[in-house]
Parts: structure tokens; sequence; C-alpha cells
């Protein structure tokens, strides 16, 4: 299990959970098969929850195993 912040890195600096990685939505979006395996199963969000599940429903779509998580 992986917890991934789609947030900015301007954003992930000023507060994330620990333990979490830094993936910002565009660059997650654009090369998932880069940071993703679909064996995986990883936990997205960011600060208002938005980004995060527009990126869980792209990627579950393509066969992804992918949750959001209210900070």
């Amino acid at each position: 299990m992986k917890i991934i912040d789609v947030s900015d890195k301007y954003t992930y600096k000023n507060s994330h959970i620990n333990g979490s990685i830094n993936i910002p939505y565009d660059e997650l979006i654009n090369n998932y098969r880069k940071y993703l395996n679909k064996n995986e199963l990883y936990y997205l969000y960011c600060k208002s929850g938005k980004l995060s599940k527009r990126a869980a429903i792209v990627l579950s779509s393509i066969g992804y195993n992918v949750l959001t998580i209210e900070k």
C-alpha cells in the first residue's frame, strides 16, 4: 500500500501525511505507468479531495487499484 499526495509540490511541502509521496496530479496522470503497478493498492489524496477523486476515477478505469482518502 502506498499513499500518494497528488497536490503540487508547494502544497505538499507545506502539509502532507507522514509517509506519503508526492506525485502531482498532471505528472501522475501523464506518466502512470512509471509510478504505478496494477498489482498494488494505492491511496490518493490532496488538500481539497477534488484532484485525488478525479485521478482515482481515471486510474481505476484503466485497471489500477486506487482509493481516495481524506486528510
